[in-house]
């Protein structure tokens, strides 16, 4: 079994819960249009695929106003990006654990909201990569961030695991061939994660075990 050199985590979902600060970038943005207020649960269902993409679902057939929605999400969003944004319980006690290794963040934020997000909440510290959506050419569940990392790195897809809480995240490390991991704390139900190689139920820390078996 090749001896694990790089854990490669996915951002919003995963190592942190942004999901009342994108709710409320979200309201601020629709709101001159007539949109009722989205709820925090109604939005964690549909993030993922990057900041367009979720305002394209907002508008369904409104894609007229989509520019200017897009614009005043980006502009309310930077100004409040961390404002509630924290940490799962159990990531930072977590990443001080893993000095042996080499660690990634992929997320489908742009590259540098990710950065700027993890420098404010402390945590930019444990990661020797930090790739956002605009990063490669294609995104998840493209496996292309994957592969760039893996490049980046010099290493084979066995040396690598890969930690995400959502479906699309599990798909782009298998594409990629690394082992993959679900995390059932994050934006979706441990249902939505059965591709993956394994699972956390609760705490990232659960990762710890899984590492010791994998090598």
């Amino acid at each position: 079994m090749a001896k694990t050199e790089l854990i490669i985590f996915y951002l919003d979902g995963t190592l942190v819960d942004s999901s009342v600060d994108i709710t409320n970038a979200l309201n601020y943005a629709l709101n001159p249009y007539g949109f009722k207020p989205l709820t925090v649960e109604e939005t964690v269902k549909l993030v993922g695929e990057g900041i367009t993409r979720l305002v394209e679902k907002v508008l369904g057939e409104r894609r007229d106003i989509k520019e200017q929605v897009l614009e005043r999400f980006l502009n309310f969003y930077s100004d409040h990006l961390t404002e509630n944004t924290r940490p799962f319980p159990g990531v930072v006690e977590t990443l001080d654990q893993l000095d042996g290794y080499r660690k990634a963040v992929i997320s489908n934020k742009r590259e540098a909201l990710s950065r700027r997000l993890l420098e404010e909440l402390g945590m930019a510290r444990y990661f020797n990569y930090i790739l956002g959506s605009d990063s490669t050419s294609a995104k998840k569940p493209s496996p292309q961030p994957v592969l760039e990392v893996l490049k980046r790195e010099g290493l084979s897809p066995d040396r690598a695991v890969m930690v995400g809480d959502s479906n699309l995240d599990i798909e782009a490390g298998n594409k990629a061939g690394v082992i993959t991991v679900g995390v059932g704390y994050g934006y979706r139900p441990l249902e939505a994660l059965k591709e993956a190689d394994f699972l956390i139920k609760e705490r990232l820390d659960e990762l710890l075990d899984i590492l010791k078996g994998v090598g």
